[in-house]
């Protein structure tokens, strides 16, 4: 099989880029290890930045997610039982965010690929890279029993942190920046309608908790814990209790309980390689770098890659220049790392470190009431939480 870039990964950033090709003509072929179903309902986060809706629509992905997304004008942060509101609309003109499930994006661009007769080749297994340093590289690839190959001209390594195309990068090409965090989120995912019309970040002695929300009916709660946590250990009465704890507000706000349907520990750890290219494979999304979900940044920063590196492979093909190829990697990496600052940022002022003191923790009350006090301070946050433009 033959084309002109060979897609690793049929996740947010290889679903996207593949659309973004085929809408400029350009010829490609996506392989995914899973099947169709398990990509379309594994559980992920579902927080677009603007940018991430603007772009599903313009590419012809954004018909359900404009009907049946929530869309939010603000985040609340909490702490020391009181509320205080980011009001997108005055802090960042106008801007906003989505809440929107990442299987149901999935759903929506493979529904949008297979329309127009791009190939999305699920269940490719055993895959490997060959001839990178070559003008055709060839993905090697088991499908249903049987060996295959796609030769392209350039190769997308969009398959997640676990994947093997950056580990088909030889030893020595890349530099790892990565921090683990002593703590790890406790997610439900329950049947009850949200308490909140909008997310809910707490601050509380006993460690951090988040509210946020799948669908008007179904609520999706966040628990600080330890990174090592089971949460079969975690009965629902125990996570309840913990929960309206930590949620606490004043008189007249309660946190809806109902049957908890979902709950895993996900551990926190922030990790970036450089540089996301090499010869003629180039990185996208949690193949280059991890947040920690605080700032809910993965899929969008998956998203603003492939954006960049469509861009470039555009002008490759239409008038054969290749300098926004080469800077690629420098480019994405100006926004990987004011993105990781800022998820490293919330994630610091509102956690609770083991090795705190005293003074960390009032450290961490006064940053709170700076931002919930100061303009400036809260357009920051606004600004980065709607999302930075993308280059």
């Amino acid at each position: 099989m033959r084309t002109q870039v060979g897609i690793v990964g049929a996740g947010p950033a290889g679903l996207v880029l593949a659309r973004l090709l085929q809408l400029r003509g350009i010829e490609s072929v996506v392989l995914e290890s899973r099947s169709r179903d398990y990509c379309q309902e594994r559980v992920r986060a579902g927080l677009l930045e603007q940018g991430t809706v603007d772009l599903l629509t313009q590419i012809g992905a954004g018909e359900r997610m404009r009907s049946q997304g929530l869309a939010h004008r603000g985040v609340n942060l909490r702490f020391k039982g009181g509320t205080h509101r980011i009001d997108f609309d005055e802090l960042a003109g106008g801007r906003g965010i989505m809440i929107y499930p990442q299987g149901d994006v999935i759903r929506d661009l493979v529904d949008a690929r297979l329309a127009a007769g791009g190939p999305i080749l699920f269940e490719a297994g055993a895959v490997s890279l060959h001839g990178l340093d070559s003008a055709r590289p060839v993905i090697r690839f088991q499908q249903h029993g049987e060996s295959r190959e796609v030769e392209c001209d350039y190769v997308a390594g969009c398959d997640g942190f676990h994947g093997v195309c950056r580990a088909a990068i030889p030893g020595g090409v890349l530099t790892t920046y990565e921090r683990n965090y002593p703590f790890g989120w406790l997610g439900i995912l329950a049947q009850a309608p949200p308490a909140s019309d909008e997310l809910i970040y707490a601050y509380h002695e006993r460690g951090f908790a988040l509210l946020t929300m799948r669908t008007p009916q179904l609520s999706r709660l966040y628990i600080q814990c330890a990174p090592d946590d089971d949460a079969e250990r975690w009965p629902d009465e125990t996570i309840w209790s913990e929960l309206q704890t930590r949620l606490a507000a004043g008189r007249g706000w309660k946190l809806t309980e109902g049957p908890i349907l979902q709950k895993s520990v996900s551990k926190m750890h922030s990790f970036v390689v450089e540089p996301m290219q090499y010869e003629r494979l180039y990185l996208a999304g949690d193949a280059a770098h991890i947040v920690p979900p605080t700032g809910a940044k993965g899929l969008n920063l998956a998203v603003a890659d492939v954006w960049v590196l469509a861009r470039a492979l555009q002008q490759v093909y239409s008038s054969g220049r290749g300098d926004l190829l080469a800077e690629y990697s420098r480019t994405c990496l100006r926004r990987v790392w004011q993105v990781q600052r800022f998820s490293w940022w919330m994630t610091a002022m509102m956690h609770r470190f083991d090795d705190d003191n005293l003074f960390d923790r009032r450290r961490q009350l006064a940053e709170l009431e700076y931002v919930a006090s100061s303009r400036a301070a809260a357009t920051t946050l606004a600004e980065n939480y709607v999302g930075l433009p993308m280059e």
